[in-house]
C-alpha cells in the first residue's frame, strides 16, 4: 500500500499549499497590501483588452462568487474599475485603473524575483517536462 506523501496528486496538493503560504508570505513582508488571489485577478485583467467577470472566472480557475468578492476589494483599493457592457445590465468588463496599472508596473520586478526563486536549481528542460506533465494530468482528470 502506498503511503500518502507519495501518491502524484497529494504531492501536487502540497506544492500548491507550499506555493501559495510562501507567496503571500512574500507579499505580506514587501507590503504590497493584496493577497496572491488579488494579484492573479489584477495580472489577468492587465494582460486583456476588455474582460468580463465570467471570462475573468474561467482564466483564473475560480467560481464567480469568489471574484466577485475580490473585484469589490480590488475595486475599494482603486486598483480595478468594472465598466457595464451595452445592452447586458448583468455584466461588465473589468479594466485596470491608472492606480492598477501603476500597481501591476511597479511590483513586476519583484514578483518575477519571486517566481525565479521559486523555481531556482531547475533547468529550462525540468521547468518544460513539469508543465507537460502537469497539463496531461489535468487532461487525464478533465
Amino acid at each position: 500500500m502506498q503511503r500518502i506523501e507519495d501518491v502524484i496528486l497529494f504531492q501536487i496538493d502540497w506544492t500548491s499549499k507550499v506555493s501559495k503560504q510562501y507567496s503571500q508570505s512574500e507579499f505580506d513582508r514587501l507590503c504590497l497590501g493584496i493577497t496572491v488571489e488579488q494579484w492573479i485577478i489584477l495580472k489577468i485583467v492587465s494582460e486583456s483588452t476588455a474582460v468580463s467577470q465570467r471570462e475573468l472566472a474561467n482564466k483564473s480557475h475560480r467560481d464567480p462568487a469568489s471574484i466577485t468578492r475580490t473585484l469589490d476589494i480590488l475595486e475599494k483599493k482603486g486598483l480595478l474599475i468594472r465598466e457595464a457592457i451595452p445592452d447586458n445590465r448583468r455584466a461588465y468588463n473589468i479594466g485596470l485603473t491608472k492606480k492598477g496599472e501603476k500597481f501591476i508596473k511597479n511590483n513586476m520586478e519583484l514578483i518575477n524575483i519571486h517566481r525565479a526563486n521559486s523555481i531556482k536549481g531547475l533547468s529550462k528542460e525540468e521547468i518544460g517536462t513539469l508543465s507537460e506533465i502537469l497539463g496531461k494530468i489535468r487532461k487525464n482528470m478533465s
